[in-house]
């Protein structure tokens, strides 16, 4: 796939973010994967040596605030963005071109990966019904025996169990970076696959 920025593009850009105010690193990573729509968030490897570039070059200043540094645009900085808004207008069409293109990207990926999903999803659920094909008579017997209640319980205690730790690491994933579309609809297809599987092996 080609580049997302031109050579300097990502250079200017970050100068026209930091035109409407200052702002840490992180807040100008999260500003480019909200104007990507999602489809494309920078690195910290590729941010931060730029901003270090802008600054060692008199555009940018920072500020300390305890552990975070905040970046500013100078006089200087704001001159040479005043003097590059044709080239500034350029790289926002270019970003639209580029959210365009990785969208259709990422719909190829999403309809891909759903495609070998569904089919690992369908062997899974097949084995698990002939396995408890086996266990049916047993389970029918149990009813509303202890064992029957210790079986029940252990199923919805699995059901908690994998829903807190999910829960957990989209939380922790979402503290750093931002949710994938493919991501999300991951999620959904994996838990509507589940709950068809869990539905038909009740149905046996």
């Amino acid at each position: 796939m080609p580049p997302v920025f031109a050579h300097g593009a990502l250079r200017l850009y970050l100068l026209a973010l930091l035109e409407t105010g200052p702002k840490h690193g992180y807040e100008l990573i999260k500003a480019l994967g909200d104007r990507f729509g999602g489809t494309y968030s920078p690195s910290a490897g590729t941010i931060y040596p730029r901003l270090g570039k802008l600054e060692e070059e008199g555009l940018v200043a920072t500020e300390t605030e305890g552990r975070r540094t905040k970046y500013s645009i100078t006089a200087a900085g704001r001159a040479e963005l005043d003097s590059r808004r044709q080239e500034l207008a350029d790289v926002e069409d270019n970003i639209s071109a580029s959210v365009r293109r990785l969208a259709d990207s990422l719909r190829a990926d999403i309809r891909a990966n759903m495609r070998g999903l569904r089919a690992d999803l369908a062997a899974t659920a097949e084995a698990a019904r002939t396995s408890a094909s086996a266990a049916t008579f047993r389970s029918r017997t149990a009813g509303h025996t202890p064992e029957g209640q210790r079986i029940l319980k252990e199923a919805e205690m699995l059901v908690q169990s994998f829903r807190d730790d999910i829960r957990v690491e989209l939380r922790q994933h979402g503290a750093s970076q931002p949710l994938t579309p493919l991501a999300l609809e991951t999620v959904r297809t994996v838990l509507d696959q589940a709950r068809i599987s869990i539905r038909n092996s009740l149905q046996d």
